[in-house]
């Protein structure tokens, strides 16, 4: 144990077979193979599907620091209810074509949606929006990301700074605005309260 600041040196009491507790990774390297044989395995016993697994839907990141940043998500939110009649895609047919849980990113599922080869359960009995015996054929399985996130990055033009720009305080203003959402529901009550007041008073 090492000395924190200038107190006394510590004495550690290792009677505990301490050398036997420690976690080592000795078989790193081995577990790599192990884990790519697992993925090239599992990409063969779900062909045809996606090997990158669902698609994902768009989110930001939080925080003031990070929300900028555009990444995907884990699964889909549950706000589906009006979202997916938005994008054509029924609730339980979703679960079935590889979208992961349910979603908020209508634009994107409908691009998803138009670039799905539903392979058919029975090749006598087609249902609707199964593909053909010639898209069957033509069909390779994805070994990318499911309709990966591009992140655009637009450059601002330089310009003059002009006096208002100078004199705005924007630390200030999202301040302000922060607080305005803070208590807008408390405001609200109390305008509602006073508005009923004001009746009762006029009775």
């Amino acid at each position: 144990m090492a000395p924190s600041c200038n107190g006394m040196i510590l004495k550690s009491h290792f009677h505990k077979d301490w050398q036997w507790l420690v976690a080592t990774s000795f078989n790193q390297p081995a577990c790599k193979i192990h884990r790519r044989k697992a993925c090239q395995v599992k990409a063969c016993r779900i062909t045809p599907h996606p090997v990158a697994g669902p698609v994902r839907p768009i989110v930001r990141c939080p925080t003031i620091k990070y929300h900028k940043k555009v990444r995907a998500r884990r699964g889909f939110s549950a706000d589906t209810t009006h979202s997916l009649p938005l994008a054509g895609i029924n609730k339980k047919l979703a679960q079935t074509i590889g979208i992961s849980s349910l979603q908020a990113n209508v634009q994107r599922l409908k691009e998803y949606h138009s670039k799905l080869i539903l392979f058919p359960r029975k090749l006598a009995m087609l249902k609707k929006g199964d593909c053909s015996a010639e898209e069957l054929k033509t069909a390779t399985q994805l070994t990318g990301q499911v309709m990966p996130i591009k992140t655009v990055f637009k450059r601002e033009k330089a310009c003059v700074i002009s006096e208002d720009e100078k004199n705005f305080k924007a630390f200030a203003s999202l301040c302000v605005a922060q607080a305005n959402a803070w208590v807008f529901g408390i405001r609200t009550k109390c305008a509602k309260a006073a508005a009923e007041h004001d009746v009762e008073k006029k009775k």
